[in-house]
């Protein structure tokens, strides 16, 4: 498409825009579906839907001619792997990715609700492109992702943001095409969030981040709503993925070449409990895949209270699938769990792990942990850190409560003082550093085997990747072994790093027909 063409389409579309203006409110009307958190908390019995004949209408193959987009996401993996997927929709409809938000033709924020500093972010942002609207007014700006369900954000957006064009959620990513081409025709805004679950939609497109390692995702959503968090309300009902699917698709991975997938879900270790056909569980997954010739294989996130001996017994069988288990304990106090509604004990968690670890003696675990949540005691806040040296952890991702609304726990008073949260979070930190400082130290000498993903952050002519452990090394070594697992020895161990010589690359594995 030349510029003059360009510019044709542009007059176009703002023609039909001009037309749809006349019968303005009842566009809005078709258009604008806000989120609702009342349905969100509803868990309907509906079956769910596995579309597998997903497809790109025609119609709109060539939307994307000329033009280009710019996906920036904020969160979790699971964000990550959505944008992929977006970005495969993009590409298949023509569009051209750029990392220029100057010069690109749409801009996509995929938002993360977690916490309220990544929501203030996206607001930043929102507010950042304002001047992209006004010197390029065809160019389309869209929220999507978790933000995107919140009933609050959407009427903040439609308040305050008008340089905002379109806005959807979670559960309707493969409706983009239409969704664009409303927000082209349309002088409203378009928004598009379904407060209840989609279907499960196989053969959706996907531009995947490199190509050493892959997210695949094994189901969606969560049903264990504890009290602090969202997710519940964002991402819907668990609803699993069908496992021939899930298997076919590592099997692809592993012919391209790929040297490491996580599977990812919200509660992965949910997984297969709303197939009611079939007996089938995650443990029986991992299994399945075990036998595939992929090197590594990883699951995230893993709900302690749904964590079964099937998946340990698995896990300690080796092969392909990583010692690293991540293991979110949130508190460890059980007053504190209890009002976080996390359905474990102090007790039962400390059994889990030392089942793990009798029979993966060589397991290296990680957790999260809220520091401050409402009504926690020093005498409280004193147990966290006391099962944290009784585990073990050898990293942990550390939080100050952030309060979400539509929670329970937003109902709550928020009691504990800031400056008596960031002091615990101090104290807190500082023991994440010496347990990683500690289990870091015991590589020294050792070699280790280190799937090496392209060059250090911090310098150009330095490598870097991770073990088997998800320990980061750094060693100098020829370009030509990025994307293959090498062998390092470790000459220094820092407090979340090691530093190593190159020793050689490993052999490859075969890679199953």
């Amino acid at each position: 498409m030349n510029e003059e063409q360009r510019k044709a389409g542009t007059l176009d579309v703002l023609s039909r825009r001009n037309e749809k203006e006349k019968d303005y409110s009842k566009y809005f009307e078709h258009v604008y579906q806000p989120p609702s958190l009342k349905e969100a908390k509803k868990r309907g019995k509906e079956e769910v839907a596995y579309n597998r004949d997903f497809q790109i209408d025609e119609k709109y193959r060539g939307m994307g001619e000329g033009r280009t987009f710019l996906i920036k996401t904020y969160g979790c993996q699971m964000n990550a792997h959505d944008t992929e997927v977006m970005a495969g929709i993009f590409t298949a409809l023509g569009y051209t990715p750029t990392e220029d938000v100057n010069v690109a033709d749409v801009i996509l924020l995929n938002t993360c609700a977690i916490r309220e500093n990544a929501e203030n972010k996206v607001f930043g942002e929102i507010g950042n492109l304002k001047h992209i609207k006004q010197e390029r007014p065809d160019c389309l700006i869209g929220v999507c992702g978790c933000m995107s369900q919140e009933e609050s954000v959407v009427n903040k957006i439609l308040k305050s943001y008008q340089n905002v064009d379109m806005i959807f959620g979670t559960h309707n990513i493969h409706r983009l095409p239409q969704i664009l081409e409303e927000a082209y025709l349309s002088k409203a805004m378009v928004v598009e969030v379904w407060s209840k679950e989609g279907d499960v939609i196989e053969n959706l497109p996907k531009v995947r981040a490199g190509h050493i390692k892959a997210w695949v995702n094994i189901m969606y959503g969560c049903d264990k709503f504890c009290t602090y968090c969202i997710v519940p309300f964002t991402r819907g009902k668990e609803r699993s993925r069908r496992p021939q699917d899930i298997i076919d698709e590592v099997r692809d991975l592993a012919r391209q070449g790929y040297q490491e997938i996580t599977l990812l879900g919200q509660n992965v270790n949910s997984y297969g409990k709303d197939l009611n056909d079939i007996e089938y569980g995650l443990g029986d997954l991992l299994e399945d895949i075990s036998k595939i010739d992929i090197p590594r294989v990883r699951f995230t996130t893993s709900h302690p209270w749904d964590f079964t001996d099937r998946m340990i017994e698995v896990i300690a069988e080796g092969g392909n699938i990583v010692p690293h288990i991540h293991l979110p304990v949130q508190s460890g106090n059980n007053d504190v769990l209890k009002i976080m509604g996390r359905k474990y004990s102090r007790e039962s968690y400390l059994d889990l792990v030392r089942r793990i670890k009798a029979a993966i003696p060589d397991v290296a675990l990680t957790t999260d942990i809220i520091v401050g949540y409402p009504n926690e005691t020093e005498a409280q806040f004193v147990e966290t850190l006391t099962l944290y040296e009784e585990v073990g952890f050898e990293h942990a991702y550390t939080y100050l409560y952030s309060q979400r609304d539509g929670t329970p726990a937003a109902k709550m008073k928020d009691n504990v003082p800031t400056e008596v949260k960031k002091e615990r979070l101090q104290r807190l930190n500082r023991l994440v550093g010496e347990y990683s400082t500690r289990a870091l130290a015991q590589y020294e000498g050792q070699t280790v085997k280190v799937l090496c993903e392209g060059a250090s952050k911090k310098d150009d002519e330095v490598l870097a990747g991770y073990t088997e452990k998800n320990k980061l090394v750094n060693f100098r070594a020829p370009k030509e072994v990025i994307g293959k697992i090498v062998e390092v020895k470790i000459v220094e161990a820092k407090q979340f790093s090691l530093n190593g010589e190159f020793v050689s690359v490993c052999e490859p594995a075969l890679v199953t027909p």
